[in-house]
């Protein structure tokens, strides 16, 4: 059934670099540190090329963090015992609380921010929180393309996901797609810490999770596709929910 009220789509990066800021850097010299920067620990290669095309697509606001998340991670409730990794859980509190403060609460910010304008209109706030994720972990291999992510606790998200996830198949039948997969969307992040404050069923908060073995160079096409088929589903769906 179609919403009495149009969508705002707000497109969020909490993990689309691995930057380190120059005053930080001593952190990384060691080999173990380097290795960890520059795998998926470090950052989502190719959440920012997703969330550009659909800001472009939706003429959206794009919320980005650049900075490693091995400094803080801004995808995690304050507080958290994973906000902080191993290479900077040491800092002396001044330095971890002014990494709160210039990095975690300026991102988290402008993100509300943005929702907060779209409720006050009177629209439904879609936050898409776009991420990737790796092929296999811990010796299991993932056995999807794309992955939807919402709490199941909310009729709402949902719906949404599964009328996503059906338009999805219905552009591209061979993608693989799964809702709550390879994460669940109640598990601790920024979705879920928004569904709590913000107190109201006009904020959707679905993290989008793509493969990263379509970032090999030998997926140029199929990556092009699947950004393509993701767009497309998704504006299907925002014009018919």
């Amino acid at each position: 059934m179609k919403s009495d009220r149009e969508y705002s789509l707000i497109v969020s990066c909490e993990h689309a670099g691995n930057s380190v800021p120059r005053e930080y850097r001593a952190l990384f010299r060691s080999r173990t540190a380097r290795q960890a920067l520059t795998s998926h620990r470090g950052w989502d290669p190719g959440s920012l090329a997703i969330g550009r095309r659909l800001s472009r697509a939706f003429n959206a606001p794009l919320i980005v963090n650049p900075i490693t998340r091995l400094l803080v991670e801004v995808n995690r409730s304050p507080g958290h015992a994973k906000q902080f990794s191993e290479f900077s859980r040491e800092l002396p509190t001044t330095e971890r609380q002014s990494l709160i403060e210039t990095i975690y609460d300026p991102h988290r910010y402008r993100v509300e921010t943005a929702i907060r304008e779209a409720l006050q209109a009177d629209r439904v706030a879609l936050h898409i929180g776009s991420h990737t994720f790796v092929p296999a972990l811990n010796g299991e291999t993932r056995n999807a393309d794309i992955g939807l992510l919402y709490d199941p606790r909310r009729p709402v998200e949902k719906a949404f996901c599964t009328r996503w996830q059906e338009s999805l198949r219905a552009i591209a039948p061979d993608i693989r797609v799964r809702r709550n997969y390879p994460y669940l969307g109640n598990a601790d992040g920024l979705t879920t810490f928004l569904r709590r404050h913000l107190r109201t069923p006009r904020y959707l908060g679905i993290e989008l999770e793509v493969n990263q073995r379509l970032l090999a160079p030998s997926m140029k096409t199929q990556w092009t596709a699947h950004l393509r088929a993701i767009v497309r589903s998704l504006q299907t769906v925002v014009r018919e929910h």
